[in-house]
């Protein structure tokens, strides 16, 4: 892509000395975050996979780079009059904290839907915050009125040179780290946090490739990009990098210095999540697992390279967190749902129930459906949740149950496969 897409503007308006002097602007205030080797990874993958872990950042984001260098340079009568930032949840802590540390009142715009995770720690950093609109388009609107109403400094989570130099300051930390990198993944949204990346690592580093990975189900700037009329199809997991914009100046970027974008989906974020939680012991988020997603899916691509992905955010509901990782284990079949037809009479619920313990299955939930279901009005629908050590001890136990004559269905594993 990078090669191909040349024409457009003739300055990119961020330049590796940008970035450079933004990481003077932000040193000591925002955590140089470990990337480490995980050799976990690698042998899963086949390539040698490094992790960028901002999700460790105090706001558990990497929106604190940007936020903080775009705020240092405003001037005093900017700073008197205050900030206002549209944000699904990361932008907005960022803003609201460093606001908070420079003295600056902030308001921040959230959409509907934002995880009340996010929604909670924005208002602790101290700002005002606003739900509003049913995506981060109606958001941006509601706020830029505000803004010119009230005369606050919008601060824009993506469209903005200095926020854009902020985030590439990632680049020069990770290359810093490990200069054999020769694969950067990184997740896209409005397309800051590449766009610098791409900006910093291919100045450091002219034959570095960096692959943007969006969610398959808000693939706004792979469609620009590609020249694809792809559909929005719904909620992602990965709401971090949901944007349905667009912005000319970090396409513009993408379109000199990105290699290409991969799609991901639901299962495969969700897959993601639990290995970092399982392998890693960290937390991320749909987006920030968004990386790894497209590394597993597209192994062949990746063998062998020396990969560094990262973890762009760890602010995940822990509601939700919870059914991503109950979702995993039933498509592990380790966690199943069976449907058994039994005939409605004493012994029966203890017959199937021993036969699950000698057969080493644990016994989750058991719920009987006697009315809506199609079965005689003697029969009765036995809804049992198990849990097992993978799928293959899955089928053994719904095997021993069949040859004992029961009638056993295994619910659809949710979400799909990988």
């Amino acid at each position: 892509m990078a090669q191909t897409a040349k024409q457009g503007a003739a300055t990119t308006n961020v330049t590796l000395a940008d970035i450079e002097r933004a990481a003077g602007v932000i040193k000591g205030a925002v955590v140089e975050t470990d990337c480490d080797h995980s050799r976990t990874l690698s042998d899963l993958t086949g390539a040698d996979i490094w992790l960028k872990f901002e999700n460790l950042q105090f706001t558990a984001s990497f929106k604190d780079r940007g936020a903080l260098n775009k705020l240092v340079s405003l001037d005093p009568k900017q700073r008197a009059a205050g900030v206002i930032a549209m944000s699904a949840g990361n932008h907005a802590q960022g803003v609201a904290y460093h606001a908070k540390r420079l003295g600056i009142s902030a308001t921040i715009v959230m959409p509907i839907g934002t995880p009340s995770v996010k929604v909670e720690n924005t208002k602790g950093h101290g700002a005002e915050v606003i739900v509003t609109g049913g995506n981060l388009e109606e958001a941006a609107a509601f706020a830029h009125k505000r803004a010119a109403a009230k005369g606050l400094v919008f601060v824009h989570p993506y469209d903005d040179p200095l926020i854009i130099a902020g985030q590439g300051t990632i680049a020069l930390e990770m290359l810093g780290a490990v200069p054999d990198l020769d694969t950067l993944v990184v997740p896209i949204g409005g397309g800051g946090l590449i766009s610098g990346i791409a900006v910093a690592a291919k100045a450091l580093k002219p034959g570095i490739e960096v692959i943007g990975v969006q969610a398959a189900l808000v693939p706004a700037m792979y469609n620009r990009i590609k020249g694809t009329d792809l559909p929005s199809r719904g909620d992602t997991l990965a709401e971090g990098i949901a944007v349905k914009g667009a912005s000319a100046l970090t396409e513009r970027l993408i379109r000199q210095s990105v290699d290409d974008i991969l799609l991901v989906t639901e299962a495969q974020i969700e897959h993601a999540v639990s290995l970092l939680i399982a392998i890693e012991k960290t937390v991320v988020e749909g987006a920030g697992a968004a990386g790894l997603a497209a590394v597993l899916a597209n192994k062949v691509r990746f063998a062998g390279r020396t990969v560094g992905l990262v973890l762009c955010g760890g602010n995940i509901d822990t509601r939700i967190l919870a059914s991503v990782l109950t979702r995993e284990l039933a498509r592990e079949g380790r966690l199943s749902q069976l449907s058994i037809d039994i005939v409605d009479r004493p012994g029966q619920l203890a017959r199937v129930a021993t036969l699950l313990g000698e057969a080493g299955a644990n016994i989750i939930e058991v719920s009987h459906q006697r009315t809506f279901s199609d079965l005689p009005a003697k029969g009765t629908l036995l809804e049992v949740v198990i849990e097992t050590r993978d799928r293959t001890h899955l089928n053994d136990v719904v095997d021993r149950l069949r040859t004992q004559g029961f009638e056993v269905d295994i619910v659809t594993n949710p979400g799909g496969s990988r």
